[in-house]
């Protein structure tokens, strides 16, 4: 199976997994009162508020990759989620959009922003929910890592993912009126970036 095919079909069951709970959330709870894409936040921003949550996304974005090279460099050459593309050249970008776009960026924020955020956020308010989906996005990036990279570097990542994830989820809520776009779009543009660096 070629690149492309494999990353599609990782992607399908990417989505399956990480919208499951969400899913069975929904028709259980909500689904007579909203659709399932407005119980995730899975809508576009208010034309008023699109300037600004550009400015800010363009901004959490360039931190995002700015700090990826660092962690990267820390981790040394361990393999990560973007090894499948190494050295492919341009011929993989097809493949790591796919990967960045809807392997990665779309189930994790719709699990984490979309679902863990929005519901705790009802109950709790926005700063227990955030630092909540935050901390639970930064220690599934650290589990990725531990047993290879070792604890310390594991807490690197699990601090670095966390901090994201809460600019991430802070943008969402506080800027572009609970849509999840935002930080579909910031996750997806960091990992095309580490995607093209892998591979080329």
């Amino acid at each position: 199976m070629g690149l492309l095919a494999q990353t599609a079909l990782n992607s399908v069951v990417q989505m399956l997994v990480f919208a499951a709970v969400p899913c069975v959330c929904w028709l259980a709870t909500a689904r007579s009162s909203c659709a399932f894409g407005s119980y995730v936040g899975l809508r576009a921003v208010d034309a008023p508020a699109r300037r600004r949550v550009a400015v800010w996304s363009a901004a959490t974005a360039a931190a995002f990759v700015l700090v990826s090279v660092a962690v990267l460099l820390a981790l040394g050459s361990v393999r990560s989620a973007t090894s499948a593309f190494a050295g492919r050249g341009i011929a993989a970008l097809p493949a790591v959009v796919v990967y960045a776009v809807f392997n990665t960026s779309l189930p994790e924020g719709l699990l984490f922003r979309g679902f863990v955020l929005k519901r705790l956020q009802a109950s709790f308010g926005f700063a227990v929910a955030n630092a909540v989906q935050a901390t639970l996005f930064g220690l599934l990036h650290g589990a990725m890592f531990a047993s290879v990279v070792g604890v310390p570097k594991a807490l690197l990542v699990i601090a670095f993912t966390g901090a994201i994830a809460w600019c991430m989820g802070y943008v969402n809520e506080r800027l572009a009126g609970g849509s999840i776009l935002p930080s579909w779009m910031i996750h997806a543009a960091a990992n095309v970036f580490s995607g093209l660096v892998s591979a080329l």
